[in-house]
């Protein structure tokens, strides 16, 4: 399966922005959708997952109740709703995907996007 994130940019803190990742080259309602992130000179870490089927959403402790992931199964597209953005929000942003269930360790994601950067000002 093939990953297109699109969405990034610059905004202020307490502001927010939408990111999305188009999937192409398979069945992507077989797909487990994981966002993930890397801040630079860090690790990349887990943002938010969602089940196949849309049901089951997860997020990091850092993003619960700002962010909010959501799929449409029909549009092969993932998307990652930032509310409340702080400057600690600031990464690249990369979407993946694995077949069957979801899971939080990037490592369990065989296929990524290309990452796109979000930035935000204090």
């Amino acid at each position: 399966v093939q990953l297109q994130a699109s969405g990034g940019g610059l905004v202020q803190a307490g502001d927010s922005l939408s990111v999305s990742c188009v999937a192409s080259g398979s069945t992507f309602s077989l797909y487990a959708m994981g966002w993930f992130r890397q801040a630079p000179g860090k690790e990349r870490e887990f943002v938010a997952t969602i089940s196949a089927n849309g049901r089951i959403p997860t997020y990091a402790n850092s993003v619960l109740g700002r962010f909010t992931i959501s799929r449409d199964n029909d549009k092969n597209t993932v998307y990652l709703q930032m509310n409340s953005l702080k400057p600690e929000d600031t990464a690249v942003y990369y979407c993946a995907a694995r077949p069957g269930g979801y899971q939080y360790d990037a490592s369990d994601y065989p296929y990524w996007g290309q990452g796109t950067l979000v930035t935000v000002s204090s």
